[in-house]
């Protein structure tokens, strides 16, 4: 969840796939995060082996308490989960509850001791551990944009901004477990069959349940599969095929290859314009409109831009992420 009070230093993270791929990989955890605009089994077979999805929604205060989706509370969960006890922090968060509980997981020395420290403790303690980390949070804030225009002591009017929140949904014991950080304790939604499509098809079951809560044609939500990293597993299905010669299906391999190659090109790209200070093009840009006498009617121009997005955030077409 997002808000302006009580961030801890945790800045706005946007729910990106580079993104989170990104601090995946600071992590030292060799998984990757896609966007998923289906839940069909064609769309889900293509991202196996699948470890857990985020969903982002909007969050509204007041909401019950009780489990959503027909869920039950497992305060006795066996695995690992821990509270959002600062805001803007729940993306890295859910990320937490999600790598924490898969089993035989490479990571980094740093998140392997994290783990191992908040292991027995309760998930308030361990959110308060997780938010105390200095090191975490420097990654978590590494792909924000840098804050290099300041707005406090203008006394500007108190506007309230919608508040977007990550959870969880992942396979756990032989069940699927919803792990929301705002949530007293982790969300059973039930067992799964190993066969066929195994957990996922539980969750496809949860998740569009909660979708269908929202309002026809709404787009207040989002969905990111974390998922095995599919280029080592082409690199080597590739070679083997090209060793026994089988040309043509090597060279569908190789489309494949190429298109993941250009979608980390594409991510480290976009990540670098997040991680840029615009500060310095910025005041040269103005400056320079102002002496061709260009920026009156760029000003103008921009007030009607930002009037257009005003209306489009009423109407629900707008989601800025935690």
């Amino acid at each position: 969840m997002s808000g302006d009070d009580d961030s801890s230093g945790w800045q706005l993270t946007e729910s990106d796939p580079g993104v989170f791929t990104e601090l995946l990989k600071t992590l030292g955890v060799p998984l990757v995060v896609d966007d998923l605009y289906s839940l069909d089994p064609e769309a889900l077979a293509e991202l196996q082996p699948l470890h857990a999805l985020i969903f982002l929604f909007k969050w509204v205060g007041g909401e019950s308490s009780e489990p959503s989706s027909g869920g039950q509370y497992d305060p006795e969960f066996p695995g690992f989960f821990a509270h959002q006890v600062v805001n803007n922090a729940c993306a890295t968060l859910a990320v937490m509850n999600a790598i924490g509980n898969i089993h035989g997981l490479k990571m980094g020395p740093q998140l392997a001791e994290l783990l191992t420290f908040t292991a027995g403790m309760d998930p308030q303690t361990s959110g308060m551990a997780i938010t105390s980390s200095d090191w975490l949070r420097e990654a978590h804030n590494a792909l924000s944009p840098p804050s290099a225009i300041s707005l406090e002591g203008l006394d500007l009017p108190k506007t309230t901004e919608d508040a977007y929140h990550f959870i969880v949904y992942l396979p756990y014991g032989g069940s699927v477990y919803e792990l929301d950080g705002l949530k007293q304790a982790p969300v059973k939604h039930g067992a799964f069959s190993e066969s066929g499509e195994g957990w996922v098809a539980k969750a496809r079951e949860v998740i569009q349940a909660r979708i269908a809560t929202y309002p026809p044609g709404s787009v207040e939500f989002s969905l990111l599969a974390i998922h095995d990293d599919p280029v080592p597993r082409l690199q080597e299905q590739i070679a083997q095929l090209q060793a026994a010669g089988h040309q043509s299906e090597a060279a569908e391999l190789v489309v494949k290859l190429s298109n993941e190659n250009s979608k980390r090109e594409r991510w480290a790209f976009e990540n670098s314009l997040r991680k840029h200070n615009y500060l310095g093009f910025i005041h040269a840009l103005l400056l320079n409109m102002a002496k061709a006498g260009r920026l009156d009617a760029a000003k103008e121009g921009a007030k009607k831009a930002l009037q257009e997005r005003i209306e489009r955030k009423k109407k629900g077409e707008l989601m800025d992420e935690d």
